[in-house]
């Protein structure tokens, strides 16, 4: 191993008597990349705010270059070469891609002046790092999930950073992307960098890791080299039992199953062309493409978000108008965003009040006084139903991690009971465990009638949940398969063939 960057000695931290981590060790060294992983409420995002300075810890001592501290400041924590990419990317969308790659430098540079030449010279020096281009003038708002992620990895990988923490980086990127990523943490390990690499997919902790440390309840419960673990083992230490694997419902397709929703033709100048496809009551249909496909324009343009230029819809047989969300909503369409924390969630508001929003207008007594028992039940009957995890349902939903942000978009709209629910990405950030559960629950609503569009790049995600798989390019489909007829690697191939 090389030298150690960063140690964390016995940290402890609690959250409204919740103890989130407990008495955590953690030694980083120098061209490492160690994966750390455990379920959503294993203490990784509390762990992760400690080195970045975001949270102080309640005992416990960083030592960096051989000086103890008891907490780090964010300012701390750049200064000493910590750069941080997290699940929400924290980049500021009113400003342009240039000042979000260049805005550290600027901090630290302690200019009182800002020399705009200097901003777009940083700035495209950070795209050349990863090999991309994305127009530096474009405000962070307008860009698209993938887009603002590879924007926040340019900016970690920017200066001669020391450890460069990644949180879920490869949650919105293609197998392309991934791909180019994974070489981009290579060239970084062989040039002295340490990487903690955060994420729930296996696959890729198992390909990337020299070292692996589980978090299971606050503690770490595993530490070790990657070549010393399996998958199999991985997952019994992070769930603290064997995990009994669910079967696929794959039923095979009925002739006379009332067809749900109908598209014909459906046309939006610039991110979709001539869409046509039928999605039957009780069905799982998952969409998957690369960036730029025009997989989450054709999501938005269903839910009323993007209306089409042209083209037809039909809901229940009937022909719809959807150029609203409110006339999506009217005609039992719900859609759950990639983006949870920007689109999905009134992010200061409760738990509970983000679970019953959609719902709250039907819970409302003939005295027009809000019936609190129904209210009530409704957010025990999710919260128990999604086992999201929280001492209690008044806190705000910012307090939750990614994951359990995750479940309370899920469960906001399968509180309205939709026809059909779109998914952009539903397992995005969440657990192994979770995910399973999260595809059992789609499973049995499919059963009971429900219609769902999975829309993902996670390709086993799509075999282990859809009847049929529609494959995207340039905005148009250009292949419809049965999941019987598809393996993971013949869709890649697909996939990423030109």
């Amino acid at each position: 191993m090389g030298e150690p960057v960063i140690e964390l000695r016995q940290i402890t931290k609690n959250f409204g008597g919740v103890k989130a981590l407990r008495g955590v060790d953690l030694t980083l060294y120098r061209g490492e990349v160690c994966c750390l992983i455990g379920e959503n409420g294993s203490g990784k995002s509390t762990l992760i705010k400690i080195i970045s300075g975001i949270h102080e810890p309640d005992s416990g001592e960083i030592i960096i270059d051989g000086f103890n501290y008891k907490r780090l400041y964010p300012l701390d924590s750049l200064k000493k070469g910590i750069e941080v990419i997290y699940q929400d990317f924290s980049l500021f969308p009113n400003l342009t891609v240039a000042e979000n790659l260049a805005i550290n430098e600027l901090l630290l540079s302690n200019n009182l002046l800002v020399k705009w030449k200097d901003v777009f010279e940083i700035a495209n020096k950070a795209l050349d790092n990863i090999n991309i281009y994305i127009d530096p003038k474009r405000l962070a708002n307008d860009l698209s999930v993938a887009e603002r992620q590879l924007v926040a990895i340019a900016r970690a990988v920017l200066r001669n950073t020391r450890l460069i923490i990644m949180d879920e980086p490869t949650t919105a990127l293609t197998q392309k992307e991934i791909d180019r990523l994974m070489k981009v943490i290579s060239t970084l390990k062989n040039k002295g960098t340490s990487i903690l690499f955060v994420s729930h997919k296996l696959d890729e902790v198992l390909q990337i890791a020299d070292r692996i440390v589980i978090l299971r309840n606050g503690e770490k419960v595993f530490d070790g080299k990657a070549e010393s673990i399996d998958r199999a083992t991985i997952v019994r230490y992070m769930i603290g039992r064997e995990l009994s694997h669910q079967l696929s419902l794959h039923k095979e397709e009925k002739k006379d199953v009332q067809v749900v929703l109908k598209v014909e033709h459906l046309t939006r100048k610039g991110n979709f062309y001539d869409i046509s496809f039928e999605l039957k009551r009780g069905e799982i249909l998952g969409i998957t493409g690369l960036l730029g496909s025009g997989r989450t324009a054709l999501a938005l343009s269903l839910f009323g978000a993007l209306p089409p230029d042209s083209g037809t819809i039909y809901v229940e047989g009937k022909q719809v108008t959807l150029n609203s969300i409110q006339d999506a909503i009217k005609h039992g369409i719900g859609y759950l965003p990639e983006d949870r924390v920007g689109e999905g969630l009134f992010i200061s508001q409760s738990i509970g009040k983000n679970i019953v929003v959609r719902v709250i207008n039907y819970m409302v007594k003939k005295i027009g006084l809000i019936d609190q028992f129904r209210v009530n039940d409704t957010i025990q009957t999710w919260l128990k139903q999604l086992k999201i995890v929280t001492p209690s349902a008044n806190l705000p939903v910012s307090s939750l991690s990614g994951g359990n942000q995750q479940r309370v978009v899920l469960a906001k709209w399968l509180a309205s009971n939709p026809k059909i629910l779109i998914l952009n990405g539903p397992t995005v950030g969440v657990d192994v465990g979770s995910k399973m559960e999260i595809h059992k629950l789609i499973r049995d609503l499919a059963a009971q009638g429900m219609a769902f569009i999975v829309i993902s790049d996670d390709i086993p995600e799509l075999l282990e949940i859809s009847h049929r798989i529609l494959l995207m390019k340039k905005g148009r489909i250009v292949g419809e398969f049965l999941r019987e007829m598809l393996t993971e690697s013949k869709l890649n191939a697909m996939l990423t063939a030109i």
